[in-house]
């Protein structure tokens, strides 16, 4: 209620890029003042049960509901938003040099859409900063995720360096690593989705990880993150390549370049949209990618989550794990735990004793 009725409308005042700024920076220096991160969890945090508590990729997720890249993008709040009832995050998109970004104004909301548009482009600090952040930390209380891009001025062809300088500068301080090629901010970026580019662009990351698993003696996994704007056609090939690379798992999806059915103004702004109109189309994707890989292939599903309800569907649709960012921005950080008690509210009525239970059981 204290979001809603007092901390949103101030924020909503504001231009959402300042307001973001405001709220990642408060998050980071607010911390430090003793008893706030104790305040926090006791105001926002999610008892952890072991029903709800899945085990993968070598780690334990204490929460199915995760935040999803783009919030945190240098790693500045980790302390705060783990305290927040999320059982992971990511942080970044981080690129191995620091980079500006695309022109301001580069953030929009729809209200009315209950959506978010944004054209960032990557704006972040670099990825010896974000090290450095993630070395500080004095604990960790939830699995943190680094999802990784290439910059700008690097072309295609030599986008590979890039993921694998993230991955080296950044392999002893992320739990897990998410390849994004899925943005639509980035000048032909989603054309290393498809064919012998992502096969390519995944043999030599897997091989990155590789060395670093050898050099540090512990072995981590890689996720990809896709797009919801390929045909079925298009999909299919793709996590066909995806499935073959060995890695670990994808995250369905990034945002959206479609706008159909929008209402508001700023539905006109470039940029990718998230949020309530991605519910249906990103469920889909999942559904689509657990049948192809007959849920062999972990899925963490992203797009249009606001309720229990909604991330339900997308864990019986073939979800081990959920991620949400726009309604964290619309309800506040109440809206975890609400969706976290719902979706075990909907689990125990379906007779399932454990989440993982619930996993693709559309499909069964």
């Amino acid at each position: 209620m204290l979001y809603r009725n007092v901390f949103k409308p101030m924020l909503f005042r504001m231009d959402p890029e300042k307001a973001h700024h405001m709220v990642i920076g408060g998050l980071g220096a607010g911390v430090r003042i003793p008893g706030t991160l104790a305040a926090m969890r006791s105001m926002y945090g999610v008892t952890s049960t072991p029903d709800m508590t899945t085990e993968l990729f070598g780690l334990s997720f204490p929460s199915p509901v995760g935040l999803a890249a783009g919030l945190d993008k240098n790693a500045q709040a980790v302390p705060g938003l783990s305290a927040s009832g999320f059982g992971f995050m990511e942080v970044g998109t981080v690129t191995p040099k620091a980079q500006s970004g695309n022109e301001l104004p580069r953030l929009f909301r729809l209200p009315s859409d209950e959506a978010l548009v944004n054209r960032m482009g990557f704006n972040n600090e670099g990825a010896a900063a974000m090290a450095g952040r993630l070395r500080s930390l004095s604990s960790r209380p939830i699995p943190i995720a680094v999802n990784i891009g290439k910059n700008k001025v690097t072309a295609n062809a030599d986008a590979a360096s890039d993921y694998e300088t993230c991955i080296r500068t950044l392999y002893q301080y992320a739990d897990f690593f998410v390849v994004n090629i899925s943005s639509p901010n980035t000048p032909d970026l989603r054309n290393l989705q498809h064919g012998d580019e992502l096969k390519d662009l995944l043999r030599l990351v897997m091989g990155e990880m590789k060395r670093q698993a050898k050099q540090n003696g512990t072995s981590k996994s890689v996720l990809v993150k896709i797009a919801p704007d390929v045909n079925d056609n298009e999909l299919e090939h793709m996590v066909d390549t995806i499935a073959a690379s060995g890695v670990a798992g994808l995250i369905a999806t990034n945002t959206t370049l479609s706008r159909d059915g929008l209402t508001h103004q700023h539905a006109s702004e470039a940029g990718g949209l998230s949020g309530r109109p991605l519910t249906k189309r990103s469920t889909e994707i999942i559904s689509q990618v657990y049948r192809q890989t007959e849920g062999k292939l972990p899925i963490i599903g992203c797009g249009g989550i606001f309720s229990g309800q909604d991330a339900y569907e997308k864990i019986r649709a073939g979800s081990s794990l959920v991620e949400i960012y726009t309604s964290f921005i619309y309800e506040g950080p109440e809206v975890t735990r609400k969706i976290h008690m719902d979706i075990r509210e909907r689990m125990l009525r379906d007779g399932f004793t454990h989440i993982s239970q619930a996993v693709g059981a559309d499909h069964h």
